[in-house]
């Protein structure tokens, strides 16, 4: 995992503390990126982060800051120094409209020890937010029943909680347009079923819904199963299956389940399909413009089709 260089349409600027305010860009033209490893460490993280809040909260004009990314020491192995940082600024940070909780490397802390926390006061404390990403997974929770401006979800996660992911897809999301779930390995925290997700398959509580993204998943199979009837996709423009352990069987299931004629593209790029899977993608697909994407696992460009659940599949990012 990297740093992202643009979120939100806007380039990524890390603030640092010792840039004279004037010389600093305009509060709404870039992505605040928050990593403050430039201070001298003091006491301990929380009051290095301190420190480093207070100068960019005196330096910038926060009622014009449009997107934020949190990195280093506000989230890793501990978890979030106080989310009162941010929800403490809500009176000020009236145009905010996106946030990235846990922009790190993984030289910074590997994805599935990043840790994360309830996000309902995040989003109670800015109910215009539109976009919301999240990179971790350990102790994240979702016990939000609705959110009336949310557009764009994404959790980037070597292995979700189960209960997150059945909070998200219960959540009533009515602007939601892009949902993206890595649901990972059980084996770092995952271990989400085609059950925790029913009521979004279902199609309930997010009618604007065009992009769905269930990655990163070892039960790929039986999630392209579900989707090959699932109601959700009737309303799709994309849907993504990418980075997980997509077998022979689960595209089967999707060529002969509802038509996906429909969509714009079909990425199920990190497979383990055979070529003649592969080929029957193309030519089934393609002819009435679907992208679809079949980018093969780094490792292996085909498997046997043989090949036991399980033996020898792994998705794309856990530990």
């Amino acid at each position: 995992m990297h740093h992202v260089e643009q979120f939100y349409g806007l380039p990524t600027y890390t603030f640092s503390p010792f840039v004279n305010p004037v010389d600093l860009p305009d509060a709404a033209s870039v992505a605040w990126r928050f990593q403050c490893g430039e201070l001298p460490r003091e006491a301990d993280h929380r009051g290095r982060a301190e420190v480093y809040w207070e100068r960019f909260t005196e330096s910038v004009d926060l009622e014009k800051v449009r997107a934020m990314v949190f990195g280093e020491p506000w989230y890793g192995d501990s978890g979030f120094a106080d989310d009162n940082w941010l929800t403490g600024l809500a009176p000020r940070l009236t145009g905010l409209e996106a946030l990235f909780l846990a922009d790190l490397e993984d030289d910074e802390s590997m994805i599935s020890s990043l840790y994360l926390e309830d996000v309902a006061p995040v989003l109670a404390a800015f109910p215009g937010l539109r976009e919301l990403a999240v990179r971790g997974g350990e102790g994240l929770e979702f016990p939000v029943t609705g959110h009336a401006s949310l557009r764009v979800l994404r959790v980037q996660s070597g292995g979700l909680p189960p209960d997150a992911a059945a909070q998200i897809a219960a959540a009533d999301l009515p602007s939601l347009e892009r949902l993206e779930l890595w649901l990972g390995h059980d084996n770092y925290g995952g271990g989400t079923t085609v059950e925790h997700l029913a009521p979004l398959l279902a199609g309930r509580g997010k009618p604007a819904l065009r992009h769905l993204g269930l990655q990163n998943s070892p039960i790929q199979d039986e999630l392209a199963a579900a989707l090959a009837s699932a109601p959700v996709v009737a309303r799709l423009t994309s849907l993504s299956l990418s980075m997980g352990t997509l077998g022979d069987e689960g595209a089967e299931a999707l060529l002969t389940g509802q038509p996906l004629t429909h969509l714009r593209e079909l990425d199920l790029s990190h497979h383990f399909l055979s070529h003649a899977m592969m080929l029957r993608l193309w030519t089934e697909l393609e002819p009435h413009g679907v992208r679809v994407n079949l980018t093969a696992s780094q490792e292996r460009e085909e498997v046997d089709p043989e090949w036991d659940e399980g033996d020898g599949r792994y998705v794309a990012v856990d530990e």
